[in-house]
C-alpha cells in the first residue's frame, strides 16, 4: 500500500447519489433502471421520487421534500425486513465526523502542546520521515516538495505511519504478526495521539496531529484493515471489498486532507472535498488489486468480488490457474470500468485543495489511472505480467498534472462552509 489521496462514491458497482442542488449525498433504499445503448454509450433511465431526507451534521441542508434522480441502490435488506447499513454509509459517517472536526478547528484553533524532546530532535524525526518517503514513494515525494514546509513534513509523518502499519502484515515479519500485536500497535497509536510517542517517528506524527485537525478514527480503521487481512482472504461482493478498500486506502485521504488543506477561495463544502478524497483512495486500491491479482493468488488471496466472478462463469480455480480467457477479459473490463468511474469522481475534487497540494495529488491520480491502461495493454494478463508505468510516461504526466493543478477551485457554493 502506498500513500495516496482519495475521493468518494457508492459502494455499488454503479455510481449513485442523491443530487440536491450542487451537492451529492448518499441515496439509500432506492432503485434504478439501466438501459444499455449501442456502442460505448450507456444511458440511465432515471426514476423520480420525493422523500424527506436529512444528513446529520451536514450544514445548510434542512428537512424538506427533495426531487431526486435515483441511479443506484446503496442499502441492503436483512431477512427480517430491516434496512442494513451498507459499507458506504458506515464510511460516510466517518467523513461527517472528520468534516465536523475540521470546521470546529477553523472556529477554535488548537493550543500547541510540546512533544517530549527538544526542537532539534523533532526536526530530525521529520527529516527521517522525509527520507523514508523519498525512498519508497519517489514521485509522491517530489510532489510534496511543492507544499509549504509545515504541510510536507506532516504528510511525510502520515506516510511513514501508514507504511509501518502496512508492513505489519505485508513486511518480512508478517508471518509472526498476530491480532494481539495489532492491538498493541493500536494502543501505541492512542498514546501517540495523547502526546506520548514511543519513538522519533511517532513523535513526528504526534506533533502533526496536534497541529492539524486529524481525527484518530481513520488511523484505527487502517489497523482494522490489517486485522481483516489476517482473517479474511475472500470477499463475497463489492460491498465487502469496498469496506476493505476504505480501511487500507480510503483512510489515508481522511488523514491527509486536513494537512493538504482546502483552498480558501473554494466554495465547495468540507464534506464534499472529503468525499472526493475517499473516492481516489478506493480507486487507487482497486487498481492495486487489479494489478496484483497474480501475486495475491500466490499467497492464496483473492481480492475480487466472488459474486461478480460467478456471474462471468469464473471461480477461484480460474484465478489460481492464471489463464487469460474471454470470460476473464470480460470480467476485467467491468472491474476497470468501475475503477475509472471512481477516478472520474476523484478528479472533480482535486481543484478544491490548497494550491500547493493540487499538483502531487493530480500527478498521483494520473499515474495510477495509467496502470489500468497498462493492464489493458497486457491483454488483461495480470497473472504473470505486472502492469507498470514507464519512467518516460511518468515524466510526461508530471507537467500535465501541474497544468491541471492550476485550475481554480469551484466558485459555486455547494453548501455552507463554517
Amino acid at each position: 500500500m502506498s500513500l495516496k489521496l482519495l475521493w468518494f462514491v457508492s459502494s455499488q458497482s454503479n455510481l449513485g447519489f442523491l443530487h440536491h442542488g450542487n451537492r451529492s449525498l448518499p441515496c439509500p433504499n432506492l432503485l434504478f433502471q439501466h438501459r444499455a445503448g449501442k456502442g460505448k454509450n450507456q444511458r440511465w433511465k432515471p426514476h423520480f421520487c420525493s422523500l424527506r431526507t436529512h444528513v446529520p451534521g451536514s450544514e445548510g441542508l434542512r428537512r424538506s421534500k427533495v426531487k431526486v434522480t435515483v441511479m443506484s441502490t446503496m442499502a441492503a435488506t436483512s431477512s427480517a425486513g430491516e434496512i442494513a447499513m451498507s459499507s458506504e454509509e458506515k464510511v460516510y459517517n466517518v467523513v461527517l465526523k472528520q468534516a465536523a472536526l475540521v470546521n470546529k478547528q477553523l472556529r477554535s484553533p488548537r493550543v500547541d502542546v510540546v512533544v517530549p524532546g527538544d526542537l532539534s530532535l523533532l526536526n530530525e524525526a521529520y527529516d527521517r520521515c522525509g527520507e523514508i518517503c523519498a525512498e519508497y514513494a519517489k514521485t509522491f515525494y517530489l510532489g510534496t516538495l511543492l507544499m509549504t514546509p509545515e504541510r510536507r513534513r506532516a504528510i511525510w509523518a502520515i506516510y511513514v505511519w501508514c507504511r509501518r502499519t502496512d508492513e505489519l502484515v505485508d513486511g518480512p515479519n508478517a508471518p509472526h504478526i498476530t491480532p494481539t500485536a495489532l492491538d498493541r500497535w493500536e494502543a501505541r497509536l492512542e498514546d501517540l495521539f495523547n502526546g506520548r510517542p514511543f519513538d522519533m517517528l511517532d513523535a513526528a506524527l504526534a506533533n502533526t496531529v496536534n497541529k492539524f485537525p486529524v481525527n484518530i478514527q481513520p488511523f484505527k480503521d487502517m489497523i482494522e484493515g490489517m486485522r481483516m487481512d489476517l482473517r479474511k482472504s475472500r470477499y463475497k461482493n463489492f460491498d465487502e471489498l469496498y469496506l476493505y478498500c476504505y480501511y487500507v486506502a480510503g483512510t489515508v485521504g481522511l488523514m491527509s486532507v486536513p494537512v493538504m488543506g482546502i483552498a480558501p477561495e473554494s466554495l465547495a463544502s468540507t464534506e464534499s472535498v472529503y468525499n472526493a478524497a475517499l473516492a481516489l483512495g478506493i480507486a487507487n486500491q482497486l487498481t492495486n488489486i487489479l494489478r496484483d491479482v497474480g501475486e495475491d493468488a500466490q499467497r492464496g488471496r483473492i481480492y475480487l468480488p466472488q459474486d461478480e466472478l460467478a456471474q462471468e462463469g469464473l471461480s477461484d480455480e480460474d484465478i489460481f490457474s492464471g489463464k487469460v480467457t474471454d470470460k476473464w477479459r470480460n470480467f476485467m473490463k467491468k472491474q476497470i470500468k468501475r475503477a475509472r468511474m471512481l477516478f472520474h469522481e476523484a478528479e472533480k475534487g482535486v481543484k478544491e485543495l490548497n494550491a500547493s497540494s493540487r499538483w502531487p495529488v493530480s500527478a498521483s491520480l494520473m499515474l495510477y489511472k495509467q496502470i489500468l491502461d497498462e493492464i489493458e495493454a497486457n491483454d488483461y494478463n495480470n497473472f504473470t505480467k505486472r502492469a507498470y508505468v514507464s519512467k518516460a510516461k511518468k515524466l510526461i504526466a508530471l507537467p500535465v498534472a501541474y497544468v491541471r493543478s492550476l485550475v481554480a477551485p469551484s466558485t459555486i457554493r455547494s453548501s455552507h462552509r463554517n
